[in-house]
């Protein structure tokens, strides 16, 4: 069957592809946001990993332009007037998981393609022990963050960024800026991470995390401030709440929430773990219609990112915090389309990644199909 094979090799090539671009983008256009200073509106990109700035450098002659605007920080300062939380506390737990279930496709994708159970068997088993490994390592082991991808690291370097840049804006009274200001003056009390260069390493990014956790660390006369482990699970926790607190200080309703991010990461992990065992031994069942669960769950991932996508939105417009300057009823944003929020038109779109999404599906729809039109002999 060597055109269902081409057909599953397409679909890996898409969805490695589609790990490191744009899936989807955001944008809002009101009259306070002329197209001459965001020629398309204030948007933002969503990342499988992390969200990224959508904007980009304006062509003017008047304006001298170093870096884009940054429309991240921009939608969360709307979006905290009524009440939302910021950007970065959607999804933490697919954001960290999302290599290893990227992965975890991958390994489906050519376990459907090879021939010969013994063979599949032994290709998926090698891969699964290698995820379980490495994902076990990025989670727990102490300084494990070291092996989870960049992209992810720089998403919660910029997010905390943001957060100090807000701390400082001119929005404080004017006391506490001259105070801020004379403390600068001396070196004293600065925590706001540096800028992330497009070159640097990961070494000096975890770094930079780690020296933001540390001076962030509470002081206590009597307990010791909680130490930096490095553990991809623990720096998950610590950012969420960060993100959590961002706008809305109430330690309490936070922990919770962190608590509930931190068991579903368990969660998610055990089931991970128990999938790679259950579709091993799908993978010995070749003329089985079981079989066909190795091409069909790589086949769904645009409908789960949607379904994703759509779920955290829900969330976002149904958690609002009475905190916000403004009340607003519960509402559902826009998915898909055009919308309109308060004075704010809202346009939400696929973007590159999820075409190449569409891609894996429509390949691994094609693979699936040119598998039950073959010969029973060469389904073994």
């Amino acid at each position: 069957m060597p055109l269902m094979r081409v057909a599953s090799l397409v679909a890996l090539v898409a969805l490695a592809a589609s790990f490191f671009l744009p899936v989807w983008w955001v944008s809002l256009t009101a009259p306070n946001y002329p197209p001459q200073t965001f020629p398309q509106g204030v948007r933002i990109n969503f990342h499988v990993n992390r969200i990224s700035n959508g904007c980009v450098m304006r062509e003017s002659k008047e304006v001298l332009e170093k870096e884009a605007l940054d429309c991240v920080h921009e939608m969360d300062t709307i979006n905290h007037f009524v009440g939302m939380y910021p950007i970065a506390s959607g999804g933490p737990v697919e954001k960290l998981l999302s290599p290893f279930l990227f992965s975890f496709l991958g390994v489906l994708i050519v376990g459907f393609a090879l021939p010969g159970a013994g063979l599949r068997t032994a290709a998926m088993a090698l891969g699964f022990a290698g995820i379980a490994v490495w994902m076990s390592l990025a989670l727990f082991a102490p300084n494990g963050i070291r092996y989870l991808e960049r992209g992810w690291i720089v998403g919660l370097i910029d997010s905390l960024g943001r957060a100090e840049d807000e701390a400082s804006s001119d929005t404080l009274h004017p006391v506490v800026r001259q105070l801020k200001e004379s403390l600068a003056k001396s070196h004293i009390g600065e925590t706001a991470p540096p800028k992330v260069e497009r070159n640097a390493g990961k070494d000096q990014l975890i770094q930079i995390l780690k020296t933001v956790y540390e001076q962030k660390a509470p002081v206590s006369l009597t307990d010791p401030a909680p130490q930096w482990t490095g553990r991809g699970i623990d720096v998950m926790a610590w950012h969420y709440d960060e993100s959590l607190g961002r706008w809305f200080n109430e330690p309490a309703r936070n922990a919770r929430l962190v608590a509930i991010m931190t068991t579903s990461l368990y969660v998610v992990y055990g089931a991970v773990l128990a999938a790679m065992l259950a579709f091993l031994w799908v993978a010995r069942q070749s003329r089985s219609v079981l079989f066909y669960a190795l091409g069909v769950v790589p086949m769904i991932l645009p409908a789960a990112f949607i379904m994703e996508y759509a779920a955290w939105l829900w969330w976002y417009g149904h958690s609002l915090n009475a905190m916000g300057a403004f009340t607003l009823k519960p509402f559902m944003p826009t998915v898909f389309g055009d919308g309109k929020v308060a004075q704010f038109s809202t346009h939400s779109y696929p973007y590159t990644g999820f075409a190449l999404m569409c891609v894996v599906g429509a390949a691994m729809a094609i693979a699936v199909l040119l598998r039950r039109a073959a010969p029973k002999a060469a389904k073994d």
